[in-house]
């Protein structure tokens, strides 16, 4: 099978997110994502996946990749991105999040939760405190998003706030498939002062809540195909498959 490179960014944010702005909508999203260069796009919001789906159709009309994913936040407050083929699947895991996840949102103190269609036209709010961190561990998160064949990457690491490595110290053993550096940091630069040798495969997000950082950083892959299957393959530098840098 023929291997091509794809520009992507495996982590942005919808309007669904509290923390995202109002403008982040499916239409605006992938337009923007055209203008950054961008092949493949990945939709992680917290703890959430309703504007997923909405997404992936608008991405269909402009010829954009988009994977559907989530950003759970774990018992010990560090964020972990699954990333599906399936939104089947990632709605099965939703499922299992929504029911350790406690508290209702208050949009006046952590922003609104709109959830959208294609177009961007709303079709409610999500009133679960989003914002917060689902009563499940670690180890946890990790195995429900492989059990449902997904691909688990922890977020932006190198961030106190949230990242493994800031926020724990080290990284536990857990089956994560690789590590998110943030925008601040290049994967050498990571690398080198975090002291994570070779053993996980780093890509580089934007983390976008605003239309203008989206594609602000990318990772190249090189993949026969926009899927989480490749993405796997790459991860584990198997059959051609890499990441590029």
């Amino acid at each position: 099978m023929r291997l091509g490179r794809w520009r992507a960014d495996l982590h942005v944010h919808t309007c669904l997110s509290p923390c995202a702005e109002d403008e982040m909508t499916p239409p605006a999203i992938v337009a923007r994502a055209r203008e950054a260069g961008l092949d493949l796009l990945a939709v992680c919001d917290h703890n959430a996946s309703d504007n997923a789906e909405a997404v992936m159709a608008a991405g269909r009309r402009v010829g954009l990749a988009v994977l559907p994913g989530i950003e759970i936040a774990t018992r010990e407050e560090v964020h972990i991105l699954g990333l599906f083929d399936r939104p089947g699947d990632l709605r099965r895991v939703q499922e299992h999040v929504d029911a350790y996840l406690d508290g209702a949102n208050d949009p006046a103190v952590f922003g609104r939760q709109v959830i959208v269609d294609e177009t961007g036209a709303v079709r409610g709010e999500c009133d679960r405190l989003l914002i917060g961190a689902c009563d499940l561990d670690l180890d946890a998160v990790v195995g429900l998003i492989r059990a449902h064949g997904g691909c688990a990457v922890a977020s932006h690491i190198d961030r106190e706030a949230f990242g493994l490595i800031g926020h724990l110290g080290f990284i536990p053993d857990v089956a994560l498939d690789a590590l998110e550096v943030s925008p601040r940091l290049t994967v050498e630069e990571a690398r080198r002062t975090l002291a994570l040798g070779s053993g996980f495969e780093l890509i580089r997000s934007s983390d976008a809540h605003r239309l203008e950082e989206i594609g602000r950083v990318a990772t190249v892959f090189e993949l026969a195909a926009p899927t989480v299957a490749e993405l796997r393959q790459a991860f584990q530098r198997r059959d051609g498959r890499r990441v590029v840098g």
